[in-house]
């Protein structure tokens, strides 16, 4: 809930100071910096060079009624706990930092009535699972037409259908036909060549890659207030899984990573349950597997890329030490991922 396109990143002083941050865009980038190191003087300095090149830089845990008022100069925005400031005293925090140009940030908001009484204050963004969370009357029940128009889409590209097959059913809706060639364009496969067409498409990508278009397709379908955020957490998922994977499964069944990680969050997005989501399309046992009890083949990456969004550091180690995958492989393979995901026109 912080926006459109925009990357929440918890900075240790090391990160600021390596390298690895060039690979996203600045202007898309927020940087949750804790307020004790503010006092590093080559935090500071390398925050501040951030700054400059557009970087949001967010003071966390931070007592600004103290010493740590001076930090509010190197700082975009200041971190409020949700469950440590009630509503009256949000209001005056806003108030006074607004003043500054600083914007305030809630974490931790897991109601929707908090929810609604931060919007009313002005506060300029959320943090939180709170979008997991059905708001009551909001979300629609079932497939839409457009949802039931590429579940039969995938369907037949699981059989191989023929690309003219497909192309009919493609033309019964030029919007999304539209919107799947611009997916394709823009996440750089790398060929040098615009794909102008789906039988394009097919000839110089194969069946595999426009089955995960469509995943991605059919995520931005839903008519749900909220289905940016989680349609960006299920590109961001599947990304990951799909990176994890690589050198652990056949290179033939990374899709199915890429599949099972956007598929996690289609039960949300759709308002029906995920036994539900797997009647309307068939997919590999093992991407069955990993979505409805986080087993099989595919079951621990899901598991590992879910822990990383929510910071379980307890689970996320358990979880990479069992892949034999080091903390740097996660670090990286998610950082990639969320560039990559940022590289893609929704």
């Amino acid at each position: 809930m912080l926006g459109d396109n925009l990357v929440l990143l918890h900075a240790s002083p090391e990160l600021i100071l390596s390298q690895a941050l060039v690979a996203l865009p600045p202007k898309n980038v927020l940087l949750a910096v804790q307020a004790i190191d503010f006092a590093i003087p080559e935090v500071v300095e390398a925050l501040d060079v951030l700054r400059a090149e557009g970087v949001g830089v967010m003071l966390c845990g931070a007592k600004l009624n103290g010493p740590d008022k001076a930090f509010l100069a190197h700082a975009s925005h200041v971190e409020a706990i949700s469950n440590a400031i009630d509503v009256a005293a949000l209001t005056n925090l806003a108030t006074i930092l607004k003043q500054g140009s600083i914007q305030v940030v809630v974490r931790g908001v897991n109601t929707w009535e908090f929810y609604d009484s931060s919007a009313q204050i002005g506060v300029d963004a959320l943090i939180g699972n709170l979008y997991m969370t059905t708001k009551p009357g909001s979300h629609p029940k079932g497939l839409n037409p457009a949802q039931a128009m590429i579940l039969q889409l995938m369907d037949m590209v699981r059989k191989n259908a023929d690309v003219r097959q497909l192309e009919g059913v493609l033309k019964r809706d030029a919007g999304l036909s539209y919107k799947l060639l611009r997916y394709i364009n823009s996440a750089g496969f790398g060929l040098g060549v615009e794909i102008q067409s789906l039988k394009h498409a097919v000839t110089m990508l194969g069946y595999s890659p426009l089955y995960r278009w469509l995943s991605v397709l059919l995520a931005n379908a839903s008519s749900s207030g909220y289905s940016p955020i989680l349609m960006h957490t299920a590109i961001v998922r599947g990304r990951f899984a799909e990176m994890l994977g690589k050198g652990f499964v056949p290179k033939t069944e990374l899709d199915n990573l890429f599949v099972a990680g956007m598929f996690s969050l289609l039960d949300r997005l759709l308002g029906i349950s995920m036994e539900e989501v797997l009647e309307n399309i068939q997919l590999p046992e093992a991407v069955t597997q990993a979505l409805l009890a986080r087993e099989g083949m595919y079951g621990p990456f899901l598991a590992l890329a879910e822990s990383c969004e929510v910071n379980n550091c307890d689970k996320i180690g358990e979880l990479a030490d069992s892949l034999f995958i080091s903390a740097e492989q996660v670090n990286d393979a998610h950082l990639a991922a969320l560039a990559w995901a940022e590289s893609i026109k929704l």
